[in-house]
């Protein structure tokens, strides 16, 4: 099957063929033809089978087919990265068409938002509170919109957006279609989704397992050693690139300071960054200024960055399902994907649990031998080959510049894993 049997306009094959695909994914195939025919959709299917596309090629055409006031259409996301990237799509796709689009969120200026709704915008792509403020300031007017889409419904639960798509939903016209895309299906999404959809189309396309493309591999490590093994298997696999998932913003920080300073071109993407410098972040990760992305799960969905080759779990998640987004950052359009899993005894449960829902095997991995002190040798594809580099790593990195200036001396007693080295400074 190819996309011109779903006699899209024109401008839109032409769109899809600059994006690279050249034929639609199961959750594609399915959902397009319904939505083309007006119909309420739910679509539940895993992380990086092709929703966007699902939901925005019809939504375009459907609007490139009539006229209509500002804005149209609505697409709720529940995180700024994700918002970015629909809208990233959504403007390769309307490109030529007449149609524009703007992406919502917050943590930078309402000023620029507006100013740009006022020149006339078809489609907005927003983050729920942002788009609040927007309209509660009388700079947005939703009366007029045709279609509404809610993509990762269950993410924005697990969030607490629900009370506010409820707010943003009572400003719609009654008259719209309703399209709510999820990877999963908790009760309080299938209560929203009950609420929302009239009639609904539902296709559900293996949403809690994860695609086939991805090798799972579990290690089970002391906490102590976690650091030693990344550096290990940063060294000695080829990762062309990787996604390093945490549980705190404060340990990714932390964490891509380390990998820094051995030498890794390696930067954080975690909530406490401005959002200039989480754009920035995920732009080099793209683009190859970074090999390694450190994050939170504020990267499990809404990064879609080609050939990710390797996830690593420096933590293990909290549930089943974040273990699947994150994993599927990787194996995305067709390619492979490797998923690595650091778990401690203290996951047990966790591990338990994610491998049932996994539905295929996640193979245990010996321990290798470590090195205790890592030295350039044991780093051939670091970015800098200087013993410098690998001596030590300021206690400042974990808290801050000037903490570290008033303790020189028990900065240089810690090695790259910020464990104390085995020798002490000799006094002079």
């Amino acid at each position: 099957m190819n996309f011109n049997e779903f006699q899209l306009h024109d401008h839109l094959i032409q769109a899809i063929h600059r994006c690279g695909y050249t034929a639609p994914t199961p959750i594609q195939q399915q959902a397009i033809p319904f939505i083309l025919d007006g119909r309420d959709f739910l679509g539940l299917a895993q992380t990086g089978t092709g929703k966007t596309a699902a939901f925005i090629l019809p939504t375009v055409q459907r609007l490139m087919a009539a006229p209509g006031k500002q804005v149209r259409a609505l697409v709720i996301a529940p995180t700024r990265e994700l918002a970015e990237q629909i809208n990233e799509f959504t403007q390769t796709i309307v490109r030529h068409t007449g149609l524009r689009s703007l992406a919502i969120y917050g943590g930078v200026s309402k000023s620029g938002q507006i100013a740009e709704i006022r020149r006339g915008i078809d489609i907005v792509i927003a983050c729920p509170g942002r788009l609040l403020d927007l309209h509660r300031d009388g700079a947005v007017d939703l009366t007029h919109v045709e279609v509404l889409i809610l993509d990762e419904a269950d993410h924005m639960f697990d969030k607490g957006f629900l009370p506010d798509i409820r707010r943003i939903v009572r400003q719609l016209p009654i008259k719209r279609q309703n399209l709510v895309f999820s990877a999963t299906m908790p009760h309080e999404i299938k209560h929203l989704a009950e609420n929302i959809l009239n009639d609904p189309t539902t296709v559900q396309i293996n949403p809690s397992r994860s695609v086939q493309s991805i090798a799972h591999r579990l290690f089970s490590v002391d906490q102590s050693q976690k650091i030693s093994l990344l550096m290990y298997l940063l060294s000695e696999e080829s990762m062309a690139t990787t996604l390093i998932f945490t549980r705190t913003k404060h340990k990714a920080k932390q964490l891509a300071q380390k990998l820094v300073h051995a030498g890794f071109m390696a930067t954080s993407l975690q909530g406490n960054l401005s959002q200039n410098k989480r754009q920035q972040a995920l732009d080099g990760f793209k683009n190859g200024t970074y090999t390694i992305l450190v994050a939170t799960d504020i990267a499990a969905r809404g990064i879609d960055v080609t050939g990710i080759s390797h996830v690593i779990n420096f933590d293990v998640p909290d549930t089943a399902e974040a273990y699947i987004h994150r994993t599927g950052r990787t194996g995305r359009a067709g390619c492979t994907g490797d998923a690595l899993t650091f778990a401690t005894g203290e996951d047990n449960r966790l591990v338990h649990i994610i491998k049932r829902s996994l539905g295929k095997s996640m193979s245990c991995q010996d321990m290798p031998k470590l090195p205790d002190l890592y030295s350039p040798a044991h780093h051939p594809k670091a970015s800098i080959n200087t013993a410098a580099a690998f001596q030590s790593i300021p206690k400042g990195t974990e808290k801050s510049s000037r903490d570290s200036r008033k303790q020189p001396r028990r900065a240089a007693q810690l090695n790259i894993f910020g464990l104390p080295t085995a020798a002490r400074s000799k006094k002079k």
